[in-house]
This record gives structure tokens, C-alpha cells and sequence, in this order.
């Protein structure tokens, strides 16, 4: 293999985007700049010939910079439209027409999977009281198959032929199914063939047609040779102080668990499409797939496990309950809520991607260094979006039952007296606190902080409850009301007490 010496490494070639309204025009830039130092000293630090990384916001490509060459003879810098291969960040293509063809009635996912590959009624399994492996198993990596990183990454080109000989032979478990996480190419290489066997055509076409095509990815796919060269970033291993090209892989069986290549701008609208599954909400769905099927992607198997966050903070930050969803890693972080995140390991690549449904933001990156995965600097970028204000919540609408008794809230604290409320407590209110024991509270609230506006918006949690802050003559009060499952619905639960200082 050819090799080349670091001191032709190029570090900036860079292209950038205008950043969406999401703020202040001019706070938006210092963050883009200090995520930008972020990106660069990663790929210096790591020896990444080229990468592209991109900010997604409320569904557009708010950001985006390629840093260094697609390959190392031509120098040609990274640009937007340079094509990665991203490796298992293929999974959630996967997991998701998977999904999609459960939707269309053409497979179920608590069905053994053996019901849509035949080849594995055959299989030995460990135990005599061993579950068979459902479709839901391999989409969770619950199947009890061995974790096979990288030997699956080298599977990519096997024929169908081969891949057919290996099933049909069996394979040997690492656990019974539906015991614990193990993560499995091989697994997501079946979901392939299900894919293939179900819609009746190959699985790369199944997945272009059911959703590249429609969100108008031209450049994404499996056939990375097909690709015009000059767009392509050829990949490369680090060794010995000096990198090595690395041949690229045909396509083949093993495609489904890590073989899609693509670029930045064409894998934003796919990130800007998952991300407009949430929240959920009324109004059209135009698909390529029903939101609340993308929602799915997000459920994690029974198996959460803590882990500390990636990157610089990860030391000194919380750890997050994590679980394996549906080709993506499910987590909540105490600073980012909740996230949805996967790597990509691959000859030649590196990727990681970083969701967050609450704020309708995404971070990911692309490198054509192997095994380069870019999650630490991945998530530094999104602290750092978060701590500079970037991240805004996504506003929960307040509906008719819920601002109604919100209003019941505010004339209790003005007269107060649970009185007024008339029939709008539920059953159980009463009973837990007189409506004396009220009259008291109220009273004693009312002298410590006097009259309160209770005109503040209410911040929901859900359709029947959320969380207010009221300012008052003499200081705060944060009050949560919680409503009843009845209908109408009526007011379970309010506590009001004064805001700690």
C-alpha cells in the first residue's frame, strides 16, 4: 500500500454554510468558531487526513466545515459534498425499514427471524431452553450473538452466496437471546436479508427507494466504487507514524450493518428528517415514514447500562442510563436530555452522529481515518452549543384542560381559598389536604411573598401537567399542577411553596 509521511498533512480547507436564525447572529459565530477548535485539534491530535463535521438545527444544515484533504496524492480539501463511508451509522437506515416494512404488514418484529431467513431454523442454540431470535433481538442486539467488531467490518463484500453457506451452517452463541446486550454485525447483516427476502429486492434498493430517494439523498448509497472519484475521500490507516491507503470495499452481504457512504449535506436531511419526529404532534405526516415509527428508533431493550458521557467532560459529568434502541444508542444526560448517538468504526473511516429530539439539534462527523470515531469531539461540540445558548427547547403547546386549570390555580392563590375551584378538583383532592388545611397554606404563603402575578406561562410536561414560577410582591413561588385521568379532566394535585433563594 502506498504510504505517506504526516508532513504533508493539510488541516484546513474548509467550507462553511450560514448559520439558521437561532439566536443572536453574532453568539452563534464565537460558538461555530470555538466548535470549529474543537473539530481541528481532534484531527490533529487523532492524525485525520480530512473530516467534515455539520450542525443540524430545526430541520436545516445550520453548520458545516470540512477540515483537510480527501485524499492524501490529489489534495483535494473536504468539502460538504465529499463522500464517507460512515459505517455503523448505516444501522439506523437499517433498523428503520425494518420498521417500515412491520408498518406495511410484511413482517413482525416479536416473530423468530427464522420465520423471513430460513436458513436459520437449522441453528444449534445454546441452551435447550434457549428463545428463538426474534426480528426485535437482532434490531436490539439481544440475540445472544458474539460481539464481532472487526471481523464484521471485513464481511462488507461477502457474496450472497457465502453469506447464505454461513447461515445455513449456523453459528455459535456468545449468551441464549433476550439474556443481555451484545452488539452484532452479524445480527444487523440478517436484518439485511429479512429486508431482502421481505420486499422481494435486494436490500440496498430496498432501503434507497423506502427512504435515500425520498428525502432526496442523491449521493447516499451502498455502491461506494460507483461514486465519481473526485468527490470521493479515500481512506487511511495510521501507523508507524505514517498513513497507508486502505483499499476500498465492494458491496456486498454485510452491507446492512455499515456500508452505506454519504455526505454532509445529504446526511443532514436525514438527520433534520428523524429529528422532526418529535415532538409528538397533530397535523400531516408526509412520511417517507410515519413519525411515530421513527420514534421507535429510540427504544432501548431492557438492558440500560450507566456510562459516562464522551469527551473532554466526561470525567466530571454525571453518567448517563443507556440502552441499545433501534441502530441508535438511547441515553439521558443530565445536561443534554435526552440523546440518541452512534459511532462508526470502518477501514479507512470514522463517524459518530449525536441527536437531541428535545432541542431539534444534531452534531455529526465524517473521517477518512480507520476506526477514527469522532464522539468525544462529537459531543464537546454539543456542550458547547448547549452552554452557549444554541440548545432551545422545542415549546410544548398548553391545551384547553390544562390552561383551565391553570386559571383555577391562579384564582385559589388570589382568594385564597381551594373554594373557588368549584368542580374543577378531582376527587382524591380534598381528601388529602381540607379545604382549612388550604385556607391556612394559602395564607401563610401569601404573607410570606404577598400578591403574585399567576398570569406566567406554565411550562408543560405532558397534556395534564407542568410547572410554573410566579413572581410575587416580596419574592417567587414555583407551583406544579398534575391533572386526573378523567374526563373532564380535573385538577389531582397543586403545590405551591415559595422559590429557595
Amino acid at each position: 500500500m502506498a504510504r505517506f509521511k504526516k508532513s504533508v498533512f493539510l488541516l484546513l480547507a474548509a467550507l462553511t454554510l450560514p448559520a439558521i436564525a437561532a439566536g443572536d447572529d453574532q453568539r452563534n459565530a464565537e460558538l461555530f468558531a470555538q466548535v470549529d477548535r474543537i473539530f481541528a485539534d481532534y484531527a490533529l491530535d487523532q492524525h485525520v487526513p480530512g473530516l467534515v463535521y455539520g450542525i443540524v438545527a430545526d430541520g436545516q444544515l445550520a453548520y458545516v466545515r470540512g477540515m483537510g484533504v480527501q485524499d492524501l496524492v490529489s489534495r483535494r480539501p473536504v468539502t460538504p459534498d465529499s463522500l464517507f463511508r460512515i459505517a455503523s451509522m448505516t444501522k439506523a437506515f437499517t433498523a428503520l425499514t425494518i420498521l417500515k416494512l412491520r408498518d406495511d404488514g410484511k413482517l413482525q418484529l416479536e416473530a423468530p427471524a427464522e420465520n423471513y431467513v430460513p436458513e436459520m431454523k437449522n441453528w444449534t442454540y445454546p441452551t435447550q431452553d434457549a428463545p428463538r431470535i426474534r426480528v426485535r433481538d437482532l434490531l436490539n442486539h439481544t440475540g445472544g450473538l458474539v460481539t464481532d467488531d472487526p471481523w464484521g467490518d471485513r464481511q462488507t463484500p461477502l457474496p450472497d452466496a457465502a453469506f447464505t453457506d454461513l447461515l445455513r451452517g449456523g453459528v455459535p452463541f456468545s449468551h441464549a437471546p433476550g439474556i443481555t446486550m451484545e452488539y452484532s454485525n452479524l445480527g444487523y447483516a440478517v436484518l439485511g436479508r429479512i429486508i431482502t427476502n421481505v420486499s422481494g429486492r435486494p436490500y440496498a434498493e430496498t432501503i434507497s427507494s423506502t427512504l435515500m430517494q425520498p428525502l432526496g439523498m442523491a449521493s447516499t448509497g451502498f455502491l461506494a466504487d460507483a461514486a465519481p472519484q473526485e468527490r470521493r475521500a479515500q481512506g487511511y490507516h495510521w501507523a508507524d507514524n505514517s498513513w497507508n491507503q486502505v483499499q476500498t470495499m465492494g458491496h456486498g452481504a454485510f452491507g446492512a450493518m455499515g456500508g452505506v457512504q454519504t455526505s454532509a449535506v445529504d446526511y443532514a436531511k436525514w438527520m433534520g428528517y428523524l429529528l422532526s419526529a418529535w415532538p409528538a404532534r397533530d397535523g400531516a405526516d408526509a412520511g417517507p415514514v410515519k413519525r411515530a415509527t421513527v420514534r421507535e428508533l429510540a427504544q432501548g431493550s431492557n438492558f440500560p447500562a450507566l456510562r459516562q458521557r464522551f469527551g473532554h467532560t466526561g470525567a466530571a459529568s454525571c453518567r448517563q442510563a443507556s440502552a441499545y434502541a433501534m441502530g441508535l444508542i438511547v441515553a439521558t444526560d443530565c445536561e443534554l436530555g435526552l440523546t440518541l448517538s452512534h459511532g462508526g468504526g470502518y477501514p479507512g473511516y470514522g463517524s459518530h452522529v449525536l441527536l437531541l429530539p428535545e432541542y431539534g439539534v444534531g452534531v455529526f462527523a465524517f473521517t477518512n481515518r480507520s476506526y477514527s470515531g469522532s464522539s468525544a469531539a462529537v459531543w464537546d461540540a454539543a456542550l458547547t452549543l448547549s452552554r452557549g445558548g444554541f440548545l432551545k427547547p422545542r415549546s410544548v403547546a398548553v391545551g384547553p384542560a390544562l390552561a383551565t386549570a391553570y386559571r383555577t390555580a391562579g384564582t385559589i392563590y388570589q382568594q385564597g381559598d381551594v373554594g373557588v375551584a368549584g368542580d374543577q378538583l378531582a376527587m382524591n383532592f380534598l381528601m388529602d389536604r381540607d379545604a382549612a388545611g388550604w385556607r391556612r397554606d394559602l395564607a401563610k404563603l401569601k404573607q410570606a411573598v404577598g400578591d403574585c402575578d399567576t398570569s406566567a406561562a406554565i411550562v408543560p410536561n405532558g397534556a395534564l401537567g407542568g410547572d410554573f414560577t410566579w413572581r410575587c410582591a416580596t419574592g417567587r413561588v414555583t407551583g406544579q399542577l398534575l391533572l386526573a385521568p378523567t374526563t373532564p379532566p380535573r385538577i389531582q394535585t397543586l403545590m405551591l411553596q415559595p422559590k429557595s433563594p
